[in-house]
């Protein structure tokens, strides 16, 4: 009988992660959350002319072992260290690779809708399917609530995409609430509904959409009843978050008693989360309860802590499971 439960109690993977700077707060956090992971470093410097001068810490300790990697592409310029990191890795002779990369950047431009449009997201699916083989084969890759989930098609054959979502954050959140009984979902789009609904379909639902007027774009609410609730906001990512007030306003007219929003990837180029300060509101009625936001972008929480109305739930744990499929 301790034979069987023996069997049943697998035995977790001891994995050596190493990441990028900006990532450090979160990867102490996965550490912190399981005692199956042990962090490691490099040493991130550059030669006089800019281009990296990099050195992988213990390279010979790790030879035989689970190793990740914690990565963040925030910019253009932070990439090329990076990926000659992650080609490396492979080749110390490990046990396994898990490439960790929260928010895939470039997910949002995946279409060509003329001659000449280049979609970045196929550029960089490509590339991180060239990532070499480590001893026990193809590398993982963990992303979260990537933008469209057809892009799996993207990333080649020698690379295994594993696509997680920050949704259940959400969800244990949602319970924690006084209100949790009055809770309705909201969708800015039919994407957002498509990529979403699944997950959230024990909530009472409202789609909302865009129309033209004239030369402006209005947002409409195409279906559901806010009246009364406690409406939020689900979406993938957030860049100006246009959007996401225009939604908030027309909610709040349909009669919303509160709307709150949760995104996995908060971007806010040019500091634009400032417009969502309460500082920033016209008023009480444009104001956002809860602004729930991921730690998949550590710039964007580095500068907006936990400031009214967001709030940060963390991956950690998340990815700390991921690391063990």
């Amino acid at each position: 009988m301790e034979v069987v439960v023996a069997a049943k109690q697998k035995a977790k993977k001891h994995i050596h992660l190493f990441y990028c700077s900006e990532c450090e707060e979160l990867a102490l956090k996965i550490a912190a959350s399981s005692d199956a992971i042990e962090l490691q470093s490099i040493n991130w410097r550059s030669f006089d002319d800019g281009f990296p001068n990099l050195f992988i810490n213990k390279a010979h300790d790790i030879r035989g072992q689970h190793v990740a990697f914690l990565a963040s592409f925030s910019s253009p310029s932070v990439i090329f260290e990076q990926i000659s990191v992650i080609f490396a890795l492979p080749k110390l002779f490990i046990a396994s690779f898990t490439l960790v990369l929260p928010f895939f950047p470039t997910g949002s431009f995946e279409r060509v809708e003329e001659e000449g449009d280049v979609a970045t997201a196929f550029t960089l699916a490509r590339i991180l399917s060239m990532i070499p083989k480590s001893r026990g084969g193809p590398t993982s890759v963990v992303i979260y609530d990537i933008h469209a989930l057809q892009e799996r098609f993207y990333f080649g054959d020698d690379v295994l995409p594993c696509f997680e979502t920050g949704i259940p954050l959400l969800l244990q959140r949602l319970r924690q609430l006084p209100d949790a009984e009055n809770i309705t979902i909201a969708f800015p789009d039919d994407g957002a509904w498509k990529r979403f609904h699944k997950l959230l379909q024990h909530f009472p639902m409202i789609v909302c959409n865009k129309v033209r007027e004239g030369d402006k774009r209005i947002v409409r609410i195409k279906e559901g009843l806010p009246e009364g609730r406690h409406v939020v906001i689900v979406d993938d990512l957030v860049q100006s978050g246009g959007t996401l007030r225009e939604c908030q306003k027309v909610l709040a007219l349909h009669g919303a008693a509160k709307v709150s929003a949760y995104v996995t990837h908060a971007v806010f180029p040019k500091q634009s989360y400032e417009r969502f300060m309460a500082s920033s509101s016209a008023g009480p009625g444009d104001q956002f309860a809860y602004f729930w936001i991921t730690d998949s972008c550590p710039h964007t929480v580095k500068a907006i802590g936990q400031r009214p109305p967001f709030e940060v739930l963390s991956l950690a744990g998340s990815i700390a499971d991921a690391l063990q499929i």
